[in-house]
């Protein structure tokens, strides 16, 4: 039983990330065989990216696919630790699993992600889910046939959680959900520490990927058809930071845009780590799509200090001009409300901001306290009640500039990447270069290639547009 330690994977050391490669082991190739699982994924675009390593693996070892998970025998919870809803979401589908494996005591139900990660999580499940069966981290994915086959051979509940900085696994095989769009690592890992976040404790040292990896990567996705690759990190500016040579994301971005892939997109950036270098590469090349998403938390600079966040209100509005010089550009952002000590006046210096910066989307949150954080520690005297009043107004603010931007669209023609069939009867929806979501009447046959679609309608969340 390797259990997770918070004062471990909170440690720091100047050694490079070791990289190893993903060891497919022929004995356990029918582990599954007559088998079905049913994985759940929570949280972010990592965590979805890594539920396609581990959807892979397990076909890998014979087993099948289902996507009604009362019928599965095996369950897997992907889950993330980013805000206290997640993890009540996780816990509760673990009561409905317990339910299930009552009647079905041959049901293997696991846990991973960010939450296996987390030192209370695993108390609390060793204290109240005894009955889970295996538990592995975001460290060790690549263990997870040695894992399974450990609790097939003994029938004893299974825990391997590393807190350790982390290594660079290559070569595991990938299941991707989509046959034209695709998500690629960059980068693994957060060293920013923000006083608020759990990420670098449950995800590790910050260490990239090397450049040849991730090429090979997306022209291997061009010779299978892709159109868009969305490069990921938890601060994806950071990339290259921790080689011992100069390489950066300013130089991936340009590498990745030569291999002429039509889309490129990256997430999630730090205000502190984007350069000008980088603007200039996303202004020279067509090929990367003029949609960023800079997360602000907070337009106080006293609150943003107390989140660590390393840059004031003024240095973002500076850098968000920057940015908005980029022809067409979208801007999208992310915002703590009710952080500890925000008062009334903080709040106000939101606002302000969101009014000069009038985001095209924005993802809004109450502060949620993480354990083990620097501020989960902090004393909090606004009440819930206030908190939640500030969201709504805060909620109907963005709402306003979302539903401006997207009628200054109207009449517009736009490159549309169709993603599939719309939940509008009868129409086809897709993604324009600015990520913003669109529909319109077409044939299915023109799911996954770009078209040009013209705008006709806007509305607060979407976009109506007619094929040209």
């Amino acid at each position: 039983m390797l259990l997770p330690n918070y004062a471990e994977a909170r440690k720091r050391t100047k050694n490079n990330a070791t990289k190893e490669f993903y060891n497919r082991n022929s004995e356990f190739c029918n582990l599954g065989l007559g088998k079905k699982y049913f994985v759940k994924t929570y949280g972010c675009q990592m965590n979805e990216h890594d539920t396609e390593n581990i959807k892979a693996i397990l076909d890998d070892l014979g087993f099948t696919e289902t996507d009604n998970y009362t019928n599965a025998d095996l369950v897997l919870l992907n889950t993330c630790s980013i805000r206290e809803n997640a993890h009540n979401k996780a816990f509760g589908m673990l009561g409905r699993l317990k339910h299930i494996k009552q009647l079905n005591h041959n049901l293997i139900v696991g846990l991973c992600g960010c939450m296996a990660q987390e030192e209370v999580v695993i108390d609390e499940i060793l204290k109240k889910y005894k009955w889970v069966d295996f538990i592995f981290g975001t460290h060790n994915i690549h263990r997870l046939p040695y894992i399974l086959n450990d609790f097939l051979s003994v029938g004893k509940q299974r825990i391997e959680v590393y807190s350790r900085e982390g290594n660079i696994v290559e070569g595991i095989p990938v299941k991707r959900e989509n046959k034209f769009k695709a998500y690629v690592n960059i980068m693994y890992g957060c060293d920013k520490f923000c006083t608020y976040c759990i990420v670098p404790y449950t995800r590790g040292k910050q260490r990239s990927r090397i450049k040849d990896d991730i090429i090979n990567e997306i022209n291997d996705l061009i010779k299978n058809g892709y159109q868009e690759v969305t490069l990921l990190g938890q601060n994806v500016n950071a990339y290259g930071k921790d080689f011992s040579y100069d390489y950066n994301l300013e130089n991936l971005l340009e590498d990745v845009a030569k291999t002429g892939i039509p889309r490129i997109r990256f997430m999630t950036s730090h205000p502190w780590d984007f350069t000008d270098g980088m603007l200039n590469v996303i202004k020279k090349y067509k090929n990367i799509m003029p949609s960023i998403h800079l997360p602000v938390q907070s337009g106080s600079s006293k609150i943003l200090k107390l989140m660590g966040r390393r840059y004031t209100k003024e240095e973002y509005i500076k850098l968000f001009d920057k940015i908005k010089k980029i022809p067409n550009v979208s801007v999208s952002t992310d915002i703590i409300v009710g952080f500890p000590n925000e008062t009334e006046d903080d709040f106000n210096e939101t606002i302000d901001l969101v009014n000069y910066c009038k985001f095209d989307n924005a993802f809004t949150f109450i502060f949620s306290p993480r354990i083990g954080t620097p501020a989960s520690k902090l004393e909090d005297l606004t009440t819930l009640e206030e908190k939640e009043k500030r969201l709504y107004t805060l909620n109907e603010i963005v709402n306003k500039y979302f539903l401006e931007n997207n009628q200054k669209m109207i009449g517009k023609i736009v490159k549309v990447l169709v993603d599939g069939i719309s939940d509008k009867k009868g129409m086809l929806c897709g993604y324009t270069e600015t990520n913003k979501l669109i529909n319109f009447i077409g044939d299915e046959a023109l799911i996954g290639k770009i078209v040009e679609v013209q705008v006709t309608d806007a509305k607060t969340w979407s976009l109506d547009g007619k094929l040209i």
